[in-house]
């Protein structure tokens, strides 16, 4: 596989991660909630100051900055070693997973490096945690003054480095009250899959979950015999 295929594979998953991000962005308020497939597919707006799937390393700004700039050291790497996985001739499938998990952290990381640069402030909706059928049910009556708006650059809710990532998928496939004889969970409302994630943190999951579990099969070197077909071709 060659290198600007592996690179235009990133390169789809940005556009497009960064597509619904912006349209969420400027259309919801925080906590704004529309149902796209039922009850188990919602695109629902929160921002989150740390890792994927709203996991944090520290309320600090000081935290908000280091993880921000190992993101950044780790992009920077990631490059480095996509190529090298091209150079080296591995396995299409290996490359295209180390695409996947590339793409998804620069992705998040664009939003860490210039979101708080270029967007003012998403505030609370007054339609928290209500879910609505439609976008176009949610706008009507919708606070505009809680939707953020893009600024001139350098005048947005925040520094570099210190944005805020952008989440929006939602899929709550199962929302129940557990029976009281469940050990710990007892009589407690039970929601699974409740993180709320976004496009470049699919991509991560999937390229690192298929790495694991098709390791043997995807982290190989191509055999001579397969490379020069591919060159015949």
């Amino acid at each position: 596989m060659k290198y600007r295929n592996a690179l235009l594979i990133v390169l789809l998953i940005i556009v497009a991660d960064q597509v619904l991000k912006f349209y969420i962005k400027t259309h919801f308020a925080n906590g704004d909630e529309v149902k796209v497939l039922g009850n188990w597919f919602r695109l629902h707006f929160i921002e989150n100051e740390g890792m994927a799937y709203g996991m944090k390393l520290s309320e600090s700004a000081t935290g908000k900055i280091v993880l921000s700039s190992f993101r950044l050291v780790a992009v920077v790497f990631g490059f480095f070693l996509l190529k090298r996985l091209v150079n080296k001739e591995y396995s299409k499938g290996a490359i295209i997973c180390g695409s996947l998990i590339l793409a998804g952290a620069l992705g998040n990381l664009i939003d860490s490096m210039f979101y708080g640069m270029i967007f003012t402030e998403s505030y609370y909706s007054y339609h928290f945690e209500h879910s609505f059928n439609s976008i176009s049910a949610m706008l009507q009556g919708h606070n505009q003054e809680a939707v953020a708006k893009l600024t001139s650059f350098g005048h947005g809710y925040g520094k570099f480095l210190q944005g805020k990532v952008v989440d929006m998928l939602y899929f709550p496939l199962v929302d129940t009250q557990m029976p009281k004889w469940v050990p710990f969970l007892g009589g407690k409302n039970f929601i699974f899959f409740e993180p709320v994630f976004n496009i470049a943190d699919a991509a991560i999951s999937i390229g690192v979950l298929t790495l694991v579990f098709f390791q043997k099969k995807l982290i190989h070197k191509v055999k001579k015999e397969e490379t020069d077909n591919l060159v015949t071709q």
